[in-house]
């Protein structure tokens, strides 16, 4: 086989080909190993608290200890239904010290999609923030739950944080302070744990019907901030981090980077729980100075038109990672202006624990590509047939390497038809590479329009749109055509008090793209649908 096109980036940039092998048995020991070598530096901080290190390790024990008073065994699945508060972290480690893997759920679910998930996982034990409880009292009964514990802003049950109450039809739970006050005179046996072993669900978004749950190991994401560390190490420097994270932690980007690799390295870690209080977050973007920033496109452009972004000092930036979908020039633009820094694009999947490919820290411009494949992985482009592309070709990207899930939960039929003959895992998305290797996500293959039989790829029409004065967010979708079988259909945000008409922004996309490829129709909104993690639901706006 020819040399795959990355390895001569590689040399270039200086990184290893492969990934060393594993020095820890499992994330626990890992993660262990950095609450002992750090103990007293600030590890996680949230409205106004901060945990240290040893303050982690000490409360993690003891809530493992409760769990394992309550019958929890090794590879039981426990829910964590929590926003980014100081719960968050000591409950997960909590779980993984008890040999239980962790069911991340979105706290903002409807009753049937958080009943899906509990039935679908077999939860027993459900971790649950207050203000969530009202959507568990609608379902409870038709769950396995069998033990549920409430978690509010703060840990301490007596802090002058106002939390939510939990809901009054709820019986039977107990508030984390209480659990962690009883596990502290409670016996704790540590469980050993191995690479094979099951580490979180991770339920997919459920684009195209119920939501499966990727069985990511503990050997998934060992691997996976393995490659990270090996592609970024001027980005991970032992001790000297300081990271906001604003994308949920029950995702499993900010999982994986924010939380398991920072926290690996020592990093100091600001959360924000509510990143729609733009005024908050900036204020802790001010207060916190970082040194790593982690977001979404969504998330980007709206702190580069706050008023007040300008006031954070950005001198100790080294590392701002885009992901979950693309990140267009013109806010890697933006932010540049602002900050100094490229925004610099990755990509993967849940299934991938998550990162399959991302750009090089050297790299002074932005790509416009999701960069290069990481060390120990091997990517192909099939087209309809399942025959390797070549080189500048689209085909769907399908992936072999370490951090590839096993399968989903308990889904035979759903794994058959994820993977090809020879073991790689089917992405679902239709990608690019060039010549050097650089990967450009072309779309989602659902995603697709056809228009006259020529594919139209929405990432390319948004991309082009976007950059037309005036507009702030925009959108595309595919609608039926009587001529053409499909049109594009564009849907636009405006700046405020911008006066751009349908025919100037149908006159600015003409310049740019081919005319099949041209929005036949543009619906000026007040908003697009996003979901909590601030992906654009393409779906949603079937219905408007």
């Amino acid at each position: 086989m020819q040399e795959r096109p990355w390895l001569t980036s590689y040399r270039s940039f200086g990184i290893p080909a492969e990934i060393a092998p594993p020095t820890h048995e499992s994330v626990t020991e890992l993660m262990q190993e950095a609450m002992r070598r750090y103990a007293d530096k600030p590890a996680f901080r949230s409205f106004g608290q901060t945990l240290t290190y040893a303050d982690v390790d000490r409360q993690s024990r003891d809530f493992a200890a409760y769990l394992q008073a309550q019958g929890v065994k090794r590879g039981d699945r426990i829910g964590v239904m929590v926003p980014n508060i100081l719960a968050f972290p000591v409950a997960m480690l909590g779980i993984i010290r008890a040999g239980a893997a962790q069911v991340n759920i979105n706290p903002l679910y409807t009753p049937r999609e958080l009943k899906h998930q509990l039935q679908d996982a077999g939860c027993e034990i459900l971790v649950i923030y207050n203000g969530s409880t009202p959507t568990l009292a609608e379902i409870t009964e038709h769950t396995p739950l069998r033990s549920i514990v409430s978690a509010g802003l703060a840990l301490d049950s007596g802090s002058a944080l106002p939390s939510p109450p939990v809901d009054a039809r709820l019986s039977n739970v107990l508030p984390l302070s209480d659990a962690l006050a009883l596990g502290a005179g409670l016996p704790f046996t540590p469980v050993q744990m191995g690479a094979s072993d099951l580490l979180f669900l991770q339920y997919t978004g459920g684009t195209t019907g119920l939501s499966k749950g990727a069985a990511l190991s503990h050997g998934n994401l060992l691997a996976n901030v393995a490659q990270f560390r090996t592609f970024m190490p001027a980005a991970l420097r032992e001790g000297e981090e300081v990271v906001v994270t604003a994308i949920p932690l029950y995702h499993i980007f900010a999982l994986m980077v924010n939380f398991i690799s920072y926290f690996s390295v020592g990093a100091d870690n600001w959360l924000v729980a509510n990143p729609r209080d733009m005024d908050g977050f900036v204020e802790t973007l001010r207060q916190a100075r970082p040194t790593v920033f982690t977001g979404v496109n969504t998330l980007f452009a709206g702190l580069t038109l706050h008023p007040k972004i300008r006031e954070v000092d950005w001198s100790r930036l080294r590392l701002t990672a885009g992901g979950g979908a693309a990140i267009f020039s013109t806010v890697s633009d933006r932010w540049q202006t602002i900050t100094g820094q490229i925004i610099c694009e990755g990509y993967g999947l849940s299934e991938t624990s998550p990162v399959l490919s991302l750009n090089p820290g050297a790299i002074q411009e932005f790509s416009g590509t999701t960069g290069l494949p990481l060390p120990s992985s091997d990517v192909k482009l099939l087209d309809d047939n399942d025959r390797e592309v070549g080189i500048g070709e689209a085909g769907e990207i399908c992936v072999k390497g370490p951090q590839v899930m096993k399968g989903y939960w308990e889904k035979p039929e759903a794994n058959a038809a994820a993977f090809t003959a020879d073991g790689y895992f089917r992405t679902g998305d239709v990608g690019v590479l060039d010549a050097r290797g650089f990967l450009k996500i072309v779309d989602r293959k659902k995603d697709m329009i056809i228009v006259s039989g020529f594919n139209v790829y929405p990432n390319e029409v948004e991309a082009v749109a976007s950059a037309c004065p005036g507009v702030v967010e925009c959108a595309c979708i595919g609608v039926p055509d009587e001529r053409t079988g499909e049109a594009v259909k564009l849907f636009v945000v405006k700046a405020p008090n911008a006066s751009l008409s349908e025919a100037e922004l149908m006159a600015f996309c003409r310049e740019a793209l081919t005319g099949y490829k041209v929005p036949k129709f543009i619906n000026f909104i007040d908003a697009l649908p996003k979901s909590t993690v601030g992906k654009i639901l393409r779906r949603e706006l079937r219905n408007v």
